[in-house]
């Protein structure tokens, strides 16, 4: 049986408003733009998206689309080293990244449900269910917005969460402690600074925040691109707090180079910014090389089943923002059950189907 092709792709862009003006430690933002790809083959369409900027959906039309259309729907590594050469000299990374990381998830599946799969099926489960924490407490928080929002992470059976960091290093201490109080001390607790401290600063607030809040995993306590300091930082910080980088790989050498250089303690990797699960499954066996761990970053939904097929995996981030997107574009949105998401083995692909009523008030 000869596979079919790739016949034609379309893309869609829409604004969601945050439900409250959101910060970290070094951004400040009102909405989520969500870049959304079809690709069609027969009757058969796939689904494809990533959070970034309109000016994705340009590469979408303008290079990447005439790059795939007309190759089987089967050869998606081809069509993922075609799109990496096709935007080279447009700059791989960013939003070229993230076009090609909507395009391969679009692609995948497609293929699945041309198989009649989940995609859990096809890429072959090492588990049929990924563990996720809770994301969100950014700094424009007040206290008892923080609070209510990790407490209700963990009554709902989320045993770990995190809160964002690094805006205001002396309120971040008093935030800590308000967040620790909040979720009790069993549920494990995250930062994340997003890169908003210097590296001073950073190994003196990890000793005080393992000794006052019991933290067990701060991410980006400087920038992602200071190996140097990252590294510093895992040699320094309490043995019981892990260092986390990586949301912002686009590239499989970006990877080996983060973990060649010691940097983290566990890698992270987002498949709407990294290639999509084509460049997700690159990163997990990097890590598995390293013998290191892999979070995914964000996008739960999208991570679900290809989580499910890694071995070094440890978590999936459940983040505030796209839980409400996803929730409010798609229809087939898997709920946590005991702190975990479990792929719906009775829908082929990834399960997730664009409403497209709902999502036309959101288009750009």
């Amino acid at each position: 049986m000869v596979p079919e092709t790739i016949r034609s792709l379309d893309v869609q862009v829409f604004d969601v408003p945050t439900d409250r003006p959101e910060s970290d430690g070094t951004a400040e933002w009102d909405h989520t733009t969500v870049v959304v790809v079809h690709a069609r083959s027969g009757d058969q369409v796939g689904l494809g998206w990533t959070y970034a900027a309109k000016a994705t959906a340009e590469i979408i039309s303008n290079v990447l689309t005439k790059t795939v259309v007309g190759r089987s729907i089967a050869a998606i590594e081809g069509c993922w080293q075609a799109m990496t050469d096709a935007v080279r000299n447009d700059g791989r990374a960013g939003v070229c990244a993230s076009a090609i990381s909507a395009m391969d998830v679009a692609l995948w599946d497609l293929k699945a449900k041309s198989l009649g799969l989940p995609l859990i099926e096809l890429f072959g489960p090492v588990r049929d269910a990924v563990p996720i924490y809770g994301s969100g407490g950014f700094t424009s928080y007040d206290d008892a917005t923080l609070a209510g929002q990790l407490a209700g992470w963990v009554a709902n059976g989320i045993p770990r969460v995190k809160m964002k960091i690094g805006r205001d290093a002396a309120n971040d201490r008093h935030r800590v402690r308000v967040a620790r109080g909040a979720i009790g001390n069993d549920a494990e607790l995250f930062i994340d600074a997003n890169g908003g401290y210097s590296r001073k600063q950073a190994v003196a607030t990890a000793q005080l925040f393992a000794d006052e809040a019991n933290v067990r995993w701060f991410e980006e306590p400087v920038s992602s691109d200071d190996l140097e300091g990252l590294r510093l930082l895992r040699d320094r910080a309490p043995a019981t707090i892990d260092i986390a980088a990586g949301e912002y790989g686009y590239t499989p050498g970006y990877f080996r180079r983060m973990l060649e250089a010691g940097a983290v303690d566990c890698l992270q990797a987002d498949a709407t910014r990294c290639g999509g699960y084509t460049g997700f499954l690159k990163a997990a066996a990097i890590c598995e090389a390293h013998h290191l761990p892999l979070s995914a970053h964000c996008g739960p939904q999208l991570h679900a089943h290809v989580g499910c097929c890694v071995r070094p995996l440890r978590h999936v981030e459940y983040f505030h923002d796209h839980v409400r997107v996803d929730a409010l574009l798609f229809d087939g949105v898997l709920k946590p059950v005991n702190g975990e998401l479990k792929p719906d083995r009775s829908r082929p692909g990834h399960g997730l189907r664009l409403r497209h009523g709902d999502a036309k008030q959101f288009a750009v």
